[in-house]
């Protein structure tokens, strides 16, 4: 007799769910279903579980498929598991390829074939508040966001759109989801639309799908125009949907709490911000290649001006850009510079010079100083004119971010303001308005260097 184990959450039981129990019965003459805890699901990155343990176990029981079902709670459990109820093999979906392959010293390890198409049908049915995501991009962004996207519980990735459509189906095969080529199929099998497509194409992308009433989480800079910022944000409004720019640092819990220190006035009155992101790119990258929309600035600036935005807000009384340009004119380093009424703040970011890249925040009091990655917030110091005196935090950052900007994203969709303020339309607004006036600023910089070369 043949004896199966699988795993897994089993949050808002759907059909992907009931198949792969399904199928993993079928491998073997007795199925045991491991289920996780919500401390275990915690521990391990997955966010927004809704269920609870004895609903998810209750769902389990009702396909009727297992015969026994146990808990999971802590790494390691499953090697266990598989020796002491004597396991022939190992199910899990194909979303997990390679991931459990150390098992293979143990029992058969198999990968069930991922369901692609979640139906909208059978979820209203059951009152699940499961979205469907599709993506129009599909390039390295998006290969980000898949494996985020799986360790929040209430999405599913559906499918994915690109004009090019030889990339969209590499794409899909690599994922396990669906290539769409028409934009019309696109949104009708999709509630959410994920923009991960170049910078200039977003304003378009957004506007395409409110008018189909998606909502919409676009990567950064989510626009390039500050009136273009103000009509999209106005239009989802109108039409009851959520737009959401996805600068994960303003979501992820490091930056979130210190933030929140930052403002809480135990370095008094702050009076200067520094952050600093630099990375190298390869000469033939595309923020390397792209002179009208490449660079630095437009790549990073979304980041660094985000801690100055939060701290001294939106009504700066000047801006000054200072920018070092490469053979091809584009912006390989820049230094953004502003003042308040009552601090001053410098934003500092480049693709093809490497300086050392850290956040600081001086106040009348102390100062704070988060290094990099700080745009990845896990530790931070608090330091004071007593030189002895330094106040250490830390805090989790899992994976790649992304899952922290999605748990939010859903939330908002499902009702909840409470993570609003992590970053506003407002803010979102001046960002773009920034990156307009920049933006200005290097076209009138290639047309002199044009005139004169």
């Amino acid at each position: 007799m043949a004896r199966v184990i699988t795993y897994g959450t089993f949050d808002l039981f759907h059909e992907g769910h009931y198949r792969l129990l399904q199928r993993a019965k079928a491998l073997g003459n007795y199925l045991i279903v491991g289920v996780t805890t919500e401390a275990y699901d915690k521990a391990r990155g997955k966010l927004n579980v809704v269920d609870s343990l004895v609903t998810r176990i209750e769902n389990i029981k009702k396909t009727g498929f297992a015969d026994e079902i146990i808990i999971e709670e802590t790494q390691g459990q499953k090697v266990n598991d598989i020796r002491k109820f004597h396991i022939d093999i190992f199910a899990i979906g194909s979303d997990w390829t390679g991931v459990f392959d150390y098992l293979k010293d143990y029992c058969q390890v198999v990968y069930l074939e991922r369901t692609k198409n979640i139906s909208s049908t059978m979820l209203r049915e059951q009152n699940s508040p499961i979205q469907r995501i599709g993506i129009i991009g599909s390039g390295r962004i998006a290969e980000r966001f898949i494996p985020e996207a799986k360790l929040v519980s209430g999405v599913s990735t559906q499918g994915v759109y690109n004009p090019h459509i030889e990339s969209a189906v590499k794409f899909a095969q690599k994922w396990e989801i669906n290539a769409y080529e028409d934009l019309e199929a696109f949104y009708k099998a999709v509630d959410i639309v994920y923009i991960a497509s170049p910078h200039e194409t977003h304003y378009a992308y957004i506007q395409s799908a409110l008018e189909h009433g998606r909502h919409v989480l676009c990567e950064k800079p989510m626009l390039l125009e500050k009136r273009q910022a103000e009509e999209l944000f106005h239009y989802a409004k109108k039409k009851n949907l959520i737009l959401f720019e996805g600068i994960k640092t303003a979501y992820c819990p490091g930056f979130h709490k210190l933030m929140g220190i930052a403002c809480s006035g135990i370095i008094g009155n702050i009076r200067n911000v520094e952050a600093c992101f630099t990375k190298l790119e390869k000469p033939d990258s595309r923020e390397l290649t792209d002179t009208h929309y490449g660079g630095s600035f437009t790549e990073l600036g979304s980041y660094v001006m985000l801690p100055i935005l939060k701290i001294f807000g939106k009504d700066y009384t000047a801006i000054q850009f200072d920018t070092i340009h490469n053979e091809n004119g584009l912006d390989i380093f820049t230094k953004v510079s502003l003042k308040y009424p009552a601090g001053v703040a410098t934003a500092t970011c480049g693709l093809g010079v490497k300086s050392e890249g850290r956040l600081l925040i001086a106040g009348t009091k102390g100062y704070i100083v988060a290094e990099a990655p700080w745009w990845k917030t896990s530790y931070f110091e608090v330091h004071y004119e007593d030189a002895n005196r330094i106040e250490k935090y830390s805090e989790t950052f899992l994976g790649d971010g992304l899952r922290y900007e999605i748990s939010d994203f859903l939330s908002m969709i499902n009702g909840s303001n409470n993570s609003e303020f992590k970053l506003t339309r407002g803010e979102s607004v001046v960002l773009a308005g920034i990156m307009e006036q920049f933006l200005k600023g290097e076209k009138r910089n290639r047309k002199c260097t044009d005139k004169h070369p």
